[in-house]
C-alpha cells in the first residue's frame, strides 16, 4: 500500500477555528515547511527551509505530554493527557503562525491509532487549536522514518535494516539496496517516500524485503512489565517478550547475510545509548547524529545501566529525569535487536519522523536537490 499524503501541506487562516490545512501555493525553495510528529510520549515540530539537498530548521518545539498514559489499561486517551497535549500544540500553532508557514504535515501515531476516543480527539484538536492532524498508518511511519535516514546510509551497504522505536510501537524496514549502484543508493532509499512498491520505476529501486510494525514502544512495553519488581528480571521479561513479537518478520526466520549489512537505529533511546558510550555529560547532536556503534558497545552501555539502579539512571545527567523511566524498556527493544542481528555498525540517527515529513513534503514539491543523496 502506498504512502498516504493529501494534496498541499498548510495553510494559515486568521481565523483560529478553521484548520491549518491546506491550499495550493507554487513551490519556492525560501517557502518554509513544517512536520509535527504527535507521539505516544511526546509532541515534536520542526519548522525549516531547504536547502541544497537538506533543509535548515529555523524553529523547533519537543515537549513530553505522554498522550499515552494509562492507555494500556483503558484504550482511551485520558482527559489530563489530552489537555496536556493541547497545551503543547497551542505553542506549535503559535509558531507556525509567527513563521507563516502554510506548508506542513502533521500527524499523530500509535497512541491516537489505537485509542477509542483517538479520531475524536483530533476534531477537539482542530476545534481548540486550528490544527489539522492525521492520523498516519504503520506503513507511512515505516517509510517517514526510512527517508530520514536516508543520507547515512554507506555505499557499501547491501542489506539495510532501519529501526524506529517510538512510544507507543517499534517499526522495523528491510531494505535489500545489493542491485542498486553504490553512488544512487541514498537516493533509492529517498524515493520510498512515495510508497513502499517501487516495481513500477524504470530506475535502480531499493526493495523493501519486509516490513513491520510492533505495538510496543518504550512507553507502552514499560506498562505491560510494571507489576515486576526486580530491576533486572522486568528488563529480561521486556526483551524477550519484544523479541517474540518479530516472530512474523521475514529476516527474523531466515538467517541474513552480515557482509555489507547495516542497522540504523533512529529514537530517544538509540541517541542517549550513544551519549552513555561517547561519556557526553551535556548532549551533542554532532557527535551522535551519524555515530557507529556495535553489538558489544551497545551492551557495555545497557548493562553499566542496569548497574546503576533505577535512582542512579534518574541521577545520571547523560540519561535525565524525563528519559530515566522510559530507557530500560528501550533498551530492551534495541538489545533484542542486537541478539537478533549481531553489528558492528548500528549507525546513531538524531532524527525521525519530522525529518522524514519534511523530506517527502519537499522532494514532491521539488524544491532538493536530489542529486545530492
Amino acid at each position: 500500500m502506498a504512502s498516504q499524503r493529501p494534496d498541499g501541506t498548510g495553510a494559515l487562516d486568521t481565523d483560529t477555528t478553521s484548520a491549518l490545512s491546506s491550499v495550493p501555493v507554487p513551490p519556492r525553495s525560501s517557502e518554509l515547511y513544517a512536520a509535527l510528529d504527535l507521539g505516544t510520549n511526546s509532541c515534536r515540530m520542526l519548522i525549516a527551509q531547504p536547502k541544497g539537498s537538506g533543509f535548515h530548521v529555523v524553529d523547533s518545539f519537543s515537549k513530553s505530554v505522554q498522550l499515552g498514559a494509562g492507555l494500556e489499561r483503558t484504550g482511551r486517551l485520558s482527559r489530563g493527557s489530552m489537555a496536556r497535549t493541547i497545551q503543547a500544540l497551542r505553542i506549535c500553532q503559535q509558531k507556525l503562525r509567527r513563521n507563516k508557514v502554510r506548508r506542513m504535515r502533521l500527524v499523530a501515531t500509535e497512541a491516537c491509532r489505537r485509542a477509542i476516543n483517538g479520531e475524536e480527539f483530533m476534531l477537539r484538536i482542530q476545534r481548540e487549536t486550528g490544527l489539522r492532524l492525521d492520523i498516519i498508518n504503520p506503513e507511512e511511519e515505516a517509510g517517514l522514518a526510512v527517508i530520514s535516514c536516508a543520507p547515512l546510509v554507506s555505499r557499501k551497504t547491501e542489506n539495510l535494516l532501519v529501526v524506529d522505536i517510538g512510544g507507543g510501537s517499534t517499526e522495523l524496514v528491510w531494505i535489500d539496496i545489493s542491485k542498486v549502484p553504490k553512488q544512487e543508493r541514498a537516493a533509492s532509499i529517498m524515493r520510498l517516500h512515495a510508497g513502499f512498491d517501487q516495481s513500477i520505476t524504470e530506475m535502480p529501486a531499493a526493495r523493501v524485503v519486509d516490513w513491520i510494525s510492533v505495538p510496543l514502544g518504550v512507553a507502552t512495553l514499560r506498562d505491560q512489565f510494571n507489576d515486576v519488581e526486580d530491576d533486572a528480571a522486568r528488563f529480561a521479561l521486556m526483551s524477550w517478550f519484544f523479541e517474540e513479537n518479530l516472530s512474523s518478520f521475514k529476516p527474523y526466520q531466515s538467517a541474513q547475510p552480515q557482509e555489507h549489512f547495516q542497522i540504523v537505529g533512529t529514537s530517544g533511546t538509540v541517541t542517549t545509548v550513544a551519549a552513555s558510550h561517547l561519556g557526553l555529560r551535556r548532549y551533542d547532536r554532532t557527535k551522535v547524529d551519524g555515530l557507529h556503534m556495535s553489538s558489544e558497545e551497545i551492551d557495555k552501555v545497557i548493562h553499566s545501566y542496569l548497574a546503576m539502579g533505577p535512582q542512579g539512571r534518574r541521577d545520571d545527567p547523560r540519561i535525565g529525569q524525563d528519559r530515566s523511566t522510559l530507557i530500560m524498556s528501550g533498551a530492551a527493544i534495541l538489545q533484542a535487536l542486537m541478539r537478533c542481528w549481531p553489528t558492528n555498525r548500528l549507525s546513531v540517527a538524531d532524527r525521525g519522523l519530522r525529518e522524514g515529513l519534511l523530506y517527502a513534503q519537499m522532494s514532491a514539491d521539488g524544491v532538493l536537490d536530489e542529486s545530492g543523496h
